[in-house]
């Protein structure tokens, strides 16, 4: 494997995608990671997934990671569950991207079958030799094995303030503790830095931590 690329939370700032790729050296033998919550929030949700199967069309080595938004879109476009957070979590702007228009009924909602593929296909965390891949965090002291999915997506100050060792450096993302610089200890890397919230996208490079930000 050569380098690691782990971009933070997109939601929907899919302008913020384009220049931060402009930005990242990534190789053919490098990975590209991507921490989760593509979607909700900001201007164009539809348009980030769009990128991303272009990216994973032209990159060999692409990880999309889930993320709790992406699992509140299935629950509601899925599953028929959980509107009300749904749409609370800023799910609107997903369905306004997908056409949808307020004040309509869900199966008046149709999105590209190729999207709906890749929402159900993101697995919950990725690993290598020396690093774990969470959209949240882990629950401390708990074997990642056993650790519910619950807690991988929504988990905060349990896991971020805890000095727990899990053997591995954890690159999370979902909080974001600063808008300006990724969270950085010796256990763990948060690379949120609140995007949509006017914050900047960054994308750590590992094993280095070279970061790239818009």
């Amino acid at each position: 494997m050569g380098k690691i690329f782990a971009i933070g939370d997109i939601h929907g700032c899919a302008d913020r995608l384009d220049r931060l790729m402009e930005k990242i050296p990534v190789d053919e033998e490098d990975t590209l990671v991507f921490i989760g919550d593509y979607i909700d929030r900001g201007p164009d949700p539809r348009g980030v997934v769009d990128r991303i199967l272009r990216i994973r069309e032209t990159h060999r080595n692409v990880v999309c990671l889930t993320g709790n938004h992406e699992q509140l879109f299935l629950d509601y476009y899925v599953r028929g569950r959980g509107e009300e957070t749904f749409l609370y979590n800023g799910g609107m702007s997903t369905l306004i991207s997908y056409g949808f228009r307020p004040g309509g009924a869900r199966d008046d909602l149709r999105i590209p079958s190729e999207h709906q593929a890749f929402y159900e296909s993101l697995p919950i965390f990725f690993e290598t030799s020396d690093y774990i891949f969470v959209h949240a965090g882990l629950r401390p002291g708990i074997p990642l094995a056993e650790q519910s999915a619950f807690d991988l997506v929504w988990i905060r100050e349990e896991f971020i303030y805890s000095d727990y060792d899990f053997g591995k450096r954890v690159i999370f993302g979902h909080t974001p503790l600063s808008f300006d610089y990724p969270y950085n200890d010796v256990r763990k890397i948060g690379v949120d830095t609140g995007a949509v919230y006017g914050g900047r996208l960054s994308c750590v490079e590992l094993p280095e931590c070279r970061l790239y930000q818009v």
